[in-house]
């Protein structure tokens, strides 16, 4: 029986990127999978950015740059634009690990019968990109586990799009922790089939929205337990916390 050839949607939302979103897009144009929608979204970036965008735009399907009410309208907008059987986001300062990642899902996709693929991210400094500081392994995540507020990383997420399509939009209320209610939505109280793929898929840059500062960390934790609640999953701040120990193990194992 003949293999379904998938096209994969892979968005991009940034803002005055110049530093990094070239090194994002070569990592998806040389993918080795040649069925690649690469969606960039752009909030009107005024550092060199758009220039940027324009010297690629031969690897690029489509390209828009206006100003926009935050991350996650900026991600919705790359939502209504997917035409890929597969969809998944690539941050700016991110990029894939190896040339045949989108191959590599692929596969997944086509020797089994799933809703969304997982993998692992390592993440980098980047005054050192050569260097892993820790692995997010995403085969610790289980829907059950979003009440302590495990997800598996957005970046190395691949959902079908007729799942997204079930789940909506992104909540553009959400500061932080927008793409975490997204997938306590897709993935709570359903039936997806999901397989995790034990490999690094994506390189990940340190210094996150969620991560750059303890305020930063408050914030992203209330809004996990928003997403929590919002959405019928019984947690509280304690089980949520509990996560740390585990990403210091994390941190402690990749040195």
């Amino acid at each position: 029986m003949e293999l379904p050839q998938y096209t994969i949607s892979v968005i991009t939302v940034c803002y005055n990127s110049a530093s990094t979103i070239g090194q994002c897009l070569q990592s998806v144009s040389v993918q080795d999978w040649p069925n690649v929608q690469h969606i960039v979204i752009d909030g009107a970036s005024t550092d060199g950015t758009v220039e940027i965008l324009n010297a690629h735009q031969a690897h690029l399907a489509i390209i828009v740059s206006e100003p926009d009410q935050g991350i996650y309208d900026a991600m919705n907008k790359g939502l209504d634009l997917a035409r890929g059987e597969i969809v998944c986001f690539l941050n700016a300062d991110d990029l894939y690990a190896s040339k045949s990642v989108l191959s590599q899902v692929v596969q997944q996709f086509q020797q089994h019968h799933l809703d969304a693929v997982i993998g692992d991210v390592a993440f980098f400094n980047p005054k050192d990109p050569q260097k892993s500081i820790r692995r997010y392994r995403s085969d610790r995540f289980t829907p059950a586990r979003l009440a302590w507020g495990w997800m598996p990383s957005h970046p190395a997420l691949f959902l079908k799009r007729t799942v997204m399509t079930k789940v909506g939009n992104f909540k553009t209320d959400y500061r932080i922790a927008g793409d975490y209610e997204y997938v306590v939505r897709a993935f709570y109280n359903s039936k997806l089939q999901y397989r995790h793929l034990p490999e690094v898929l994506v390189h990940m840059q340190i210094g996150g929205a969620s991560s750059k500062d303890w305020r930063s960390r408050v914030l992203l934790n209330q809004e996990v337990l928003r997403a929590c609640r919002e959405n019928g999953v019984p947690t509280n701040m304690f089980k949520i916390l509990s996560k740390y120990p585990l990403k210091l193990l994390e941190l402690i194992q990749s040195r």
